[in-house]
Parts: structure tokens; sequence; C-alpha cells
């Protein structure tokens, strides 16, 4: 299909999402993010200690909050993550931040969801490069972590299944409530200024709803990068291909949240985006096929800069010590 008739499909479509006024309750694309419900506090609790515990990585250097820092906007900041043994990463790191609501979990959407990704980097050799047999076995020398496994689960395996099943509960409590723009939906018509008002009505009519919408603005769908003109990277990752093994499927990535989306620079899979400028101006030219002015980017910029919510606050846990049958953490072997 050529472009055109791609581009005509998604202003069709947007226009359809922006019919109802400004404001007209329930009618919006975007809607609020509900917050954070702990219905399993033990082990909520277990999976903090484990998101934040370096030992479930080789080099005992490693948590998940090292690419997902909860106080960078759930993002580590760089263009890809610094992996065992000062590796590069393969792609930029996804903010964690309103995970939950992702259709899948990575750019190319291989897990299903929270539980199935926790498993990923632990024994990726380019991320904490342990496996998951050795993981486990640091956790189970640990009288600290059996005791919470065994009062978050009721019993007395601990396998990696119980360990990503933690921490994915921690995950589904990392939400962001209540930004500037969330209170406009609910109401409150002095929650946004006029320009960022008028941010918010370009991106409807552009055609950035058409996949930036619901409640994570976002996370839902998987497009294309470079729908109407070809997207120029390095980066070799190559998308949802790699994961169905159709040639149609290439180059098609989940497409991102963007709450908090000023706190989590750079953007795009290859993090090739330093700024929301930036990111505004690549993704009318090769997504929706225009050219923004300087005001219209600005009031997009704008707009998104209220998508921040409140972040999480995170208490740091105290870790139970390792053990004299505790694996020793091996910082400097090769995976």
């Amino acid at each position: 299909m050529s472009p055109k008739p791609i581009l005509s499909t998604l202003l069709l479509a947007a226009s359809a999402l922006v019919v109802p006024p400004l404001g007209a309750a329930g009618k919006e694309p975007i809607t609020p993010i509900p917050p954070a419900r702990v219905t399993h506090r033990a082990m909520v609790e277990l999976g903090k200690q484990l998101f934040f515990d370096p030992r479930l990585s080789r080099s005992g250097a490693i948590s998940c909050n090292s690419c997902h820092n909860l106080s960078m906007g759930g993002t580590d900041n760089l263009k890809t993550s610094i992996g065992h043994n000062w590796q590069q990463g393969p792609i930029n790191s996804p903010t964690v931040l309103n995970a939950r609501f992702n259709t899948a979990q990575f750019w190319d959407g291989r897990a299903v969801d929270l539980k199935a990704q926790a498993g990923g980097p632990i024994a990726n050799p380019k991320e904490m490069a342990s496996s998951h047999a050795l993981a486990v076995d640091v956790l189970q020398s640990i009288p600290g972590y059996v005791a919470a496994f065994r009062q978050a689960f009721g019993h007395d395996r601990l396998g990696i299944d119980e360990v990503t099943q933690a921490i994915a509960a921690f995950e589904e409590t990392l939400v962001t409530p209540n930004s500037r723009f969330d209170k406009w939906l609910k109401g409150d018509r002095k929650a946004l200024t006029k320009v960022e008002l008028d941010g918010y009505r370009l991106f409807k009519s552009a055609g950035c709803v058409v996949c930036h919408n619901g409640p994570a603005v976002g996370g839902n769908s998987f497009q294309k990068m470079g729908l109407v003109a070809p997207y120029l990277t390095s980066n070799p990752a190559q998308g949802r291909v790699d994961v169905t093994g159709k040639e149609e499927d290439r180059l098609h990535f989940k497409v991102p949240t963007l709450r908090n989306v000023a706190l989590s620079y750079p953007y795009f899979h290859d993090g090739a985006a330093a700024t929301l400028t930036e990111a505004v101006d690549t993704m009318a030219r090769v997504q929706l096929g225009r050219q923004f002015s300087a005001d219209e980017n600005a009031k997009v910029v704008a707009f998104l800069k209220t998508l921040t919510g409140e972040q999480p606050r995170v208490s740091l846990p105290v870790l139970p010590p390792s053990t004299e049958k505790t694996p020793r953490p091996r910082p400097f072997e090769q995976p």
C-alpha cells in the first residue's frame, strides 16, 4: 500500500475521534490513569525488594532499577542501556511506569505481560547476564528471602515463576495518576493553559491520537516506524517481525506510552531523538507526512508535558543479607 492511502486512513480515523467537543465527558480518546490498588501487599513488597536487588545479576551490580530508574521516569535516560561488563544494549529501555497498560512488553511485544518480561533481563547476556537457575540459587541461600516468599505465596516453592510473579506485582503498582491533563479530563477547566489546549487540539486533528490513545496514551498497538516516509537509523532492531516471522511486521514496534514523556528521554526504539521538540518533528514527518511549524511543534510539546503524573513514592527496601552459601557476584567475567 502506498503512503497516501495509509495517511488518508489515519486522518479519517483521527477525524472520527475528534468530532465531539473538546473536553466532552467520556468522549476524549485519552482516559485518566486510575490509581494503583494493592491487593497483595506481601507480594508487592517482595517484588519491590527483587526490583532493587542487584544480586539477581551476575555482576551483583545491576538491578531492574538500573535501567528502569524510578527516580528518572522509570528509564535510564540513555540511548541504549549499559549491561554486564559495560556492554551496550541493543535498544532503548522503555519506561516501566504505567507498563501495566501495555498490550505486551518490550518494543517487539515478545513478552505477553509483565511477568513474562521480568525474566528476560535476568538471563540476557547483554543485560544482567545471570541465569534463572543462578538467580534462584542466590535467593534460596538467603533466609530472609525464603521467609518472604513463603509469606507472599503461602508455600515453600521458590522458583523463577514466583520471582517473576512478585516483580510483576510490584510493577503493577507503578502508575502515575493525577497529571494536569487528567485533572482537565475530570473537569478542571483551569488545569491547562490555552497553549496546552491548542497543542492537544493539534495532537488530535493531526492524527496522533490514532496510535496514542487510551489511559497510557499509547502502548496498545504496534505500528510501522516510518509509515509515510523512511525512518533512517543505524539501530539493527527489526521490531515485531522477530516475533511473528511475518515480513509485513518488519519495523513495526509497540507504540510507546506518552505518559511522563517529558521524563523518559531520549525517544524512539533507538533513542535517536534527544528532545521532545525533535521527537515531535520526526513523528510528524515520518508517521503523518506533515511538517509542523515551530509554533505548532511548541504547542504539541506543551501539551505532552501536561501528561506527567504523580510519580510513585517508593521507599528503598532494606534487602536481606547474603550468607556463606550465597553464590558470589562475578562482575568481571564474561557471561
